[in-house]
């Protein structure tokens, strides 16, 4: 029989060799110098072979471990060789079938009916906060305990709505794969009561019209921040659209800005609707532009150039500034928990309808809801929309009056080098086709 000793000492020839052990085993070594663990046995009157691995990764006890099971086999009728093949096949099949893999096809899947930018969060949520943690994992092999140390760590961080969303998604691609008899039961479902209640907080928003005033001021003012980034930001408190439009918001979306009914044009796809909404042109919403909001985009026009974005990142040229752009600046302007980008649509309702309360406006507040698109979607919505853009235009320009109060134009937004020729090109976009020539003529 082999002593490891021997087993160590076993040297390269100029043929390969064995080194026999007992009962069929020994050790192959090879002319480079490789050892392996292999046995020798018969089954069905046939010789056949079995490797166990390499030497001294596996060592000669668990070689003769290995052994006393595959002959333990023979002794039952089974050929050790046709067990290890299926053993194979199910971890192949189990690596096929991990929580990762199955994910991903459910979120393609998902992706078909879901709109692009939430079908991309979902897949961002996986991959930041799931994968890491269960991805590999056999599908069948997860267990609720598993998933709640996962949505556990999430909520640690105080991300509770975030740990509730990720614990739909997991639970989502179970319910794929039991659909597809890949599992039994739903380790998520099962640990919904076990997670923290999440509160929903609003959105921290300025609601004074002057504490609005300075806080834009100071953004403006931010040193180091991209002149994309505040002009994105003022068109953002003029309009008070949702960042999610602002920030995807087209060259091609904006017309008549020289004419005397600009407006921005913003597709149904883009808006907060249902699916079947989002693939109808008739909810577009069309949003009237105050002159402090046309030139804003004139200025934006200036910078973004032939891109397709109006706010192009600054990184990729051909991709609009991310989701967090606007909170980053935001955050370091020093407003964290006092105002996000969202809250501008807060800080235009309360501030429009407390004038209109003053004044004796009462039919406003219907218009300054369809201004924000929080009215029904239906025909008469849609017919109304257009019937009172006289009046939505006002009031976006009485708005615009009254918070951009003392403020410095949207040029001197732009860099110093140039500005000049950028203010006599922002006149020409807002002058008309009639007037450019004579603007062309003054350059």
């Amino acid at each position: 029989m082999l002593t490891d000793i021997r087993c160590r000492s076993a040297k390269p020839k100029d043929k390969p060799y064995k080194l026999a052990d007992a009962h069929g085993l020994y050790l192959y070594v090879t002319t480079s110098g490789f050892r392996s663990w292999r046995l020798k046995y018969r089954f069905d009157g046939k010789e056949h072979r079995l490797t166990f691995g390499p030497y001294p990764d596996i060592s000669l006890a668990d070689a003769r471990e290995a052994r006393d099971e595959a002959r333990k086999l023979l002794r039952a009728g089974t050929d050790p060789k046709l067990v290890r093949k299926v053993e194979a096949a199910r971890r192949n099949v189990a690596r096929q079938n991990s929580f990762e893999s199955l994910a991903r096809e459910w979120q393609k899947q998902q992706a078909a009916v879901l709109a692009p930018r939430y079908a991309g969060q979902i897949l961002d949520r996986m991959e930041a906060d799931v994968f890491p943690s269960i991805g590999s994992l056999p599908i069948s092999a997860i267990t609720p305990a598993l998933v709640l140390t996962l949505v556990r760590g999430i909520e640690a961080r105080g991300a509770l709505e975030m740990a509730k969303r990720v614990r739909q998604h997991i639970s989502a691609v179970y319910i794929y794969a039991i659909g597809a008899g890949l599992a039994d039961t739903d380790p998520a479902a099962i640990i919904q009561s076990a997670m923290m209640p999440a509160t929903k907080r609003l959105r921290p928003a300025m609601v004074k019209l002057e504490d609005a005033r300075a806080m834009l001021a100071k953004i403006e003012a931010e040193e180091g921040a991209y002149t994309v980034t505040k002009l994105a930001s003022r068109l953002l408190a003029l309009t008070a659209v949702r960042p999610g439009v602002l920030r995807l918001a087209q060259r091609s979306e904006f017309e008549d800005l020289g004419g005397a009914a600009p407006l921005w044009r913003i597709p149904a796809e883009k808006m907060k609707l249902t699916r079947e909404r989002k693939q109808d042109a008739s909810f577009e919403l069309v949003v009237p532009l105050s002159e402090q909001a046309v030139e804003t985009v004139a200025a934006a026009r200036q910078l973004s150039a032939d891109k397709p974005y109006l706010f192009p990142s600054t990184r990729y040229a051909n991709q609009p500034i991310t989701d967090s752009t606007l909170s980053k600046l935001y955050r370091t302007a020093g407003f964290s928990g006092q105002h996000v980008p969202h809250g501008w649509r807060s800080t235009f309702s309360t501030v429009m309808n407390q004038i209109a309360a003053t004044e004796g406006r009462k039919d406003d507040r219907e218009i300054i809801d369809m201004m924000l698109a929080h009215i029904k979607g239906d025909v008469e919505a849609i017919y109304n929309r257009y019937a009172y853009m006289p009046r939505r235009r006002e009031l976006a320009q009485e708005w615009a009056d009254v918070l951009m109060k003392n403020m410095p134009p949207a040029v001197s937004l732009l860099p110093a080098q140039g500005q000049e020729h950028d203010r006599q090109r922002i006149r020409r976009d807002r002058a008309g086709p009639g007037l450019q020539k004579q603007a062309q003529s003054a350059d």
